[in-house]
């Protein structure tokens, strides 16, 4: 066996033992019901707690990254606070290394590959035959993935037993040790997992490609490397994600700072004064070590470092332009900022509904380059629209109590109702993502005509919305809406009736015109509640009671 084909047998091991982790992690999301999330939220009382079922969790479900992104969605939900997050996260931390210790006790001295090759086997087949939607399916995706992270792990053992025998290693001896630890560091940034790391400092520890000393700066590294995956999960998330993941760096930063410095003589300790000869256990027990000592820093602080953290990221989190931190003390200037947030939002709308069918640029928004919208995927633009409203509403329902002036009521009633049927409008288009995607890449030219016809009547119809949107409000009247709505009704019954002709039923099975239907009735119902929308905001509040006793069309 060459040097090169060992190279590539190794990576080919990585890639698998990767490849592996991702598929434990997507099945155990999916079997992390409400009774696990609810384990993760009642561990949250005090902080000793909370580092236990963080430790607890991560050991059962073997992935501290499904605990921590659970973690960030209960603390963007504001249903764990900052300080007991944190603590979870070090609880989390500490759960990683017990993969590591099966890796050890397991990986090396047993041949567990011919037990696991079987079980990746016998549970890949019954895969195929299993309803994918099912807990078998994601249990035996689990147990697949699981042999399979083990088959993985041979391939690095045995591709670093032939690159170590082809090698000269010397000359790795001439480096300092901190260039082991940024080797950590780069290598778990690249490939986001600490454990695949860890698999490898292990193989080269276990074949003496690297001394104990030197596997323990590269898993030092590896501390710093996996923080590092947190803060691409909430770059566009709300300032309470990107606090958790700040503090989740800093506490394995800091912690590392102190190992790094005392290394050898840690070191020294573990082999010396503790007596654990077998190198192998000794560089998981260091890994441990790292995370215990970590525990034992920070959680006497939990409640200074989570006051500090709080006022992080403080002018980042509003997705508003016009009432982003103005008081609502002065109702009409309150109200003006309102007004001006209310057109902001329903040019959102308008824009994500665009770009949804992929019409990028048939009307011309104009909208500010807030939080980089124009940029952000559909979903993104979905979930800014969500969080926007989210903060608009908080905003009327503070200036509604601020008000005793009928009038100011009045409108306020009206931005209320604006911004729902807005948020509607876009909620309808977002459920008829699927069956966008499903029509755009059609081979059925009926399914893939009618997609045509309705971008077509999207684009006409939102060149009218926004012609309205642009009007002075004393220009536009109740007829003006009123044209649109009744054009609104008539296009639904209309498309709706040929979808029921003798001949469209013969060229489309049964499911293919239940699609269709169904998308007709999501785009309307979109369209109606974008004029129920305008309509509170454009109109006065007697014209916008008459215009809710216009007749319905959705039935």
């Amino acid at each position: 066996m060459d040097a090169s084909f060992s190279i590539w047998k190794m990576l080919a091991g990585v890639a698998f033992f990767l490849l592996a982790m991702n598929f434990m992690e997507a099945s155990l999301k999916h079997l992390a019901n409400r009774k696990f999330k609810l384990f993760i939220k009642y561990q949250t009382h005090n902080k000793l707690k909370a580092i236990g079922g963080g430790a607890i969790a991560t050991g059962l479900l073997q992935s501290s990254s499904i605990v921590k992104l659970l973690v960030l969605s209960m603390v963007g939900a504001g249903v764990v606070q900052m300080e007991n997050a944190l603590a979870i996260i070090l609880g989390s931390n500490l759960g990683s290394t017990f993969s590591s210790w099966i890796v050890a006790l397991f990986g090396f001295d047993y041949n567990i590959e011919n037990l696991m090759l079987p079980i990746a086997g016998v549970a890949g087949i019954l895969m195929a035959f299993i309803n994918t939607e099912s807990k078998k399916y994601l249990w035996l995706k689990f147990m697949f993935s699981l042999a399979f992270l083990f088959i993985a792990f041979g391939f690095i053992k045995t591709g670093m037993e032939g690159f170590v025998k082809q090698t000269d290693l010397s000359v790795f001896t001439q480096y300092p040790v901190i260039v082991f630890l940024l080797l950590g560091v780069l290598l778990t940034a690249i490939v986001q997992s600490s454990s695949a790391t860890m698999a490898l400092a292990l193989s080269a520890l276990y074949t003496n490609a690297i001394s104990l000393y030197v596997a323990t700066a590269i898993i030092l590294g590896s501390e710093i490397g996996t923080t590092l995956k947190l803060f691409f999960v909430p770059a566009n998330g709300i300032a309470a994600k990107k606090r958790v993941a700040l503090g989740n760096f800093l506490f394995n930063c800091i912690t590392v700072f102190f190992i790094f410095i005392l290394l050898w003589p840690i070191n020294n300790l573990i082999t010396n004064v503790l007596k654990i000869t077998n190198k192998l256990f000794a560089l998981v027990f260091f890994q441990t070590f790292i995370n215990f000592c970590s525990i034992i820093l920070f959680t006497p602080f939990l409640k200074v470092i989570s006051r500090f953290l709080l006022k992080r990221f403080v002018n980042k989190q509003d997705e508003s332009v016009f009432i982003s931190q103005l008081p609502v003390t002065d109702a009409t200037l309150a109200l003006e900022a309102l007004e001006k947030e209310v057109s902001h939002f329903i040019l959102h709308v308008i824009e994500y509904s665009l770009n949804s069918f992929s019409i990028n640029e048939s009307i011309n928004t104009h909208l500010p380059n807030h939080k980089n919208f124009s940029k952000k995927t559909v979903t993104e633009k979905y979930n800014y629209i969500k969080q926007l409203h989210g903060e608009m509403h908080g905003f009327c329902l503070k200036l509604q109590h601020n008000t005793t002036d009928k009038t100011e009521s009045e409108r306020i009633e009206q931005l209320i109702s604006s911004i729902r049927n807005g948020m509607y409008a876009a909620k309808n288009i977002r459920d008829a993502q699927s069956d966008i995607a499903q029509m755009i890449n059609s081979s059925n030219d009926v399914k893939y005509n009618f997609y045509q016809q309705a971008t077509s009547r999207i684009i006409r119809f939102y060149q009218y919305i926004f012609t309205l949107l642009n009007k002075q409000k004393a220009t536009t009247n109740l007829n003006d809406l009123s044209l649109a709505y009744n054009e609104v009704i008539q296009g639904y019954s209309k498309t709706l009736q040929s979808l029921y002709k003798e001949p469209l039923i013969h060229k489309i099975n049964e499911i293919e015109i239940s699609t269709l239907i169904n998308f007709n009735r999501e785009i309307y119902t979109s369209y109606k509640s974008i004029l129920f929308s305008l309509k509170d905001y454009l109109l006065t509040h007697k014209e916008a009671e008459y215009f809710d006793g216009l007749p319905g069309f959705i039935r």
